[in-house]
């Protein structure tokens, strides 16, 4: 082996590194941003076109939702989002068919879009029961000391 196959050698393993590079991949990161007008609007997604790998960005200002999609990390929007001085924060609401107890307390949130709730764990207890024992009992047939309004 001489010198011409050493340097084939050492050129194709230096080749055989750069392959090796982990692509990103495309993600959605969508954010609720608080936005009160078309400046808002306008301002909010050039920040957001600036992030590096960011493909495509869509602003609802109705909504007050930006949307990012691309090879992004989460982390890198929100901070160039942040950067804007407005209330910024990850979309916190999902379908409501999505969560297990919909109408939880803290699923439930005026400010949601229609068919959709708060993003909560499957863990969250259903603290408050639609109808209270007490009351249930108050007006029971079974309780003589009952309200009789007939």
């Amino acid at each position: 082996m001489g010198v011409e196959g050493t340097l084939e050698y050492i050129s194709d393993l230096l080749s055989s590194m750069k392959k090796k590079r982990k692509k990103k991949q495309t993600q959605t990161v969508a954010l609720k941003i608080r936005m009160d007008c078309e400046g808002c609007a306008r301002k909010v997604k050039k920040v957001l076109s600036g992030v590096k790998g960011a493909k495509s960005v869509d602003v609802d200002l109705k909504q007050q939702k930006a949307t990012v999609t691309g090879n992004v990390e989460p982390k890198k929007v929100l901070a160039a989002a942040k950067t804007t001085k407005k209330k910024v924060e990850l979309w916190p609401y999902v379908p409501y068919n999505l969560v297990a107890n919909p109408y939880v307390a803290q699923a439930y949130d005026k400010k949601a879009p229609p068919n959709h709730v708060r993003k909560v764990p499957d863990t969250a207890n259903i603290t408050e029961t639609t109808v209270d024992d007490r009351y249930s009992n108050m007006f029971s047939d079974e309780n003589p000391n009952a309200c009789s309004i007939m």
